[in-house]
């Protein structure tokens, strides 16, 4: 498993981030190579991500859904699940958010496996953190 922490920026405020963080459909966009393939729910939705590895690209397609929110603390988990196209992997994560004015934190616990993780630990953090910087700064426009 794989631990990442990314305070985040968006100079909005506390409101306006819960919002977005819990409309998928605006969401999921903000994730490089990610989009909706199907809304399944108010707190669901269907999804694909296009993902570089260094010379590899693949694609995974899965589920987004919002199983934990806290209106009052403006905190929410996000669990997604996804299979790897053609292969044999998955990469699944649990992506909790805790706002504050203006931003807050995003902490990421994600399992993956099959070509993914063949890259090596190093290479999998490398691009996840790559992934989850650019989607603070996305999240900052959205």
């Amino acid at each position: 498993m794989v631990e990442l922490d990314h305070p985040f920026s968006t100079g909005k405020p506390t409101e306006y981030n819960w919002e977005a963080i819990l409309d998928l459909e605006r969401l999921i966009p903000c994730v490089e190579g990610g989009s909706v393939l199907e809304r399944t729910a108010p707190d669901s939705a269907k999804a694909e991500i296009l993902v570089k590895m260094g010379a590899m690209s693949m694609k995974f397609t899965g589920t987004v859904v919002v199983t934990e929110r806290d209106d009052d603390a403006h905190r929410a988990v996000l669990q997604v699940k996804s299979r790897e196209a053609g292969g044999q992997g998955y990469a699944n994560a649990d992506v909790t958010f805790s706002l504050s004015d203006g931003g807050g934190t995003i902490h990421t616990a994600a399992q993956i496996t099959g070509k993914a993780a063949s890259m090596g630990e190093g290479v999998v953090v490398s691009v996840l953190d790559a992934l989850i910087n650019d989607f603070t700064q996305k999240l900052a426009t959205i």
